[in-house]
């Protein structure tokens, strides 16, 4: 019997416009945005409708707004009686992920991304941290230049994406160390990406543990569908579990690669991405070149994947 994953994305999967479709047609999804903007005590679906864009790109709005915007559209896709065998999440999509396994309220989740944010921001100097793209070069290979790139300094894997992207990140100086030993080890390219502070690598342990302390005031519940970390790319299922990976979470690599492939092996052959863009719509297709693939973020593609279901 095939099985079938939802997936979340993480931030930079944001554009102005998301989710208002989806709140104009579906009433569930409506009711997600009016509980938000009722939590945070201002119209985060105004900002998600109708930008302006810079203001959306704010760690501490893209993190809620990303959030939100993934569940109204699982809300829509609940309302129509779709329930995933599997849920999985890109870095931030993992607490999107948890709150569509019943493990955290989708109010606690907001919360909990919006400290995140500011911490994740906070943790490391603006100027100081970097993050970059490594593309057409295996995993263990970006490993292998970033320890001989270190120097004394932080340069780790911290998206470990498909079998040609792994993203790193670290000090400045780290990176670009890296970037140029990759390139000249037979990398394709080396994208510095726009980021504005070095997530998932130890530059981040300040973040975690100011996140700790939130986790554990946090209310999480025993997950009632089955979810692959981030960190270790394998099943939870206790509310115990699920804090654990949150908290290690910020200072670790997100091992997609790893989380899809992992899936595959526990019978997933269909994934829907659930939520803004189409980043692991991409990878996936990538990883799994067998898969068949969906991504739902508006009416149109809800439709086409509710065709699909019913045929």
């Amino acid at each position: 019997m095939t099985k079938m994953a939802f997936v979340f994305p993480g931030q930079g999967a944001q554009y102005p416009g998301m989710g208002k479709e989806l709140a104009t047609r579906y009433r569930g999804s409506r009711s997600v945005f009016e509980q938000v903007d009722h939590e945070l005590g201002f119209p985060l679906s105004e900002l998600c409708f109708n930008g302006p864009e810079a203001d959306l790109k704010l760690t501490e709005n893209t993190q809620p707004a990303i959030l939100t915007m993934s569940i109204a559209a699982w809300q829509a896709l609940t309302d129509e009686g779709v329930q995933p065998d599997f849920v999985a999440g890109h870095s931030l999509g993992e607490y999107s992920a948890l709150v569509a396994s019943g493990a955290l309220p989708l109010v606690e989740a907001v919360q909990l991304v919006r400290g995140r944010g500011r911490y994740m921001q906070e943790a490391v100097p603006v100027g100081q941290g970097a993050m970059a793209a490594i593309l057409g070069m295996p995993p263990e290979r970006v490993d292998a230049v970033c320890r001989e790139a270190a120097q004394g300094m932080v340069v780790s894997p911290a998206n470990l994406n498909t079998l040609e992207q792994t993203v790193i990140a670290g000090h400045i100086e780290a990176v670009q160390r890296a970037g140029a030993l990759a390139k000249v080890r037979g990398a394709k390219r080396v994208l510095t990406l726009p980021v504005s502070a070095p997530f998932h690598c130890a530059l981040m342990q300040p973040a975690r543990e100011r996140l700790a302390l939130d986790l554990e005031a946090a209310v999480f519940a025993d997950l009632s569908v089955p979810l692959i970390t981030n960190v270790d790319a394998d099943v939870i299922m206790t509310a115990e579990q699920a804090r654990d990976a949150l908290c290690r979470q910020v200072t670790s690599p997100v091992r997609w690669l790893e989380s899809v492939q992992r899936m595959a092996e526990l019978g997933v052959s269909t994934f829907v991405e659930v939520g803004p863009g189409k980043a692991l719509t991409g990878m996936i297709r990538r990883i799994l070149p067998e898969a068949i693939v969906f991504n739902v973020e508006d009416e149109k593609s809800l439709m086409a994947f509710m065709a699909i279901c019913h045929v």
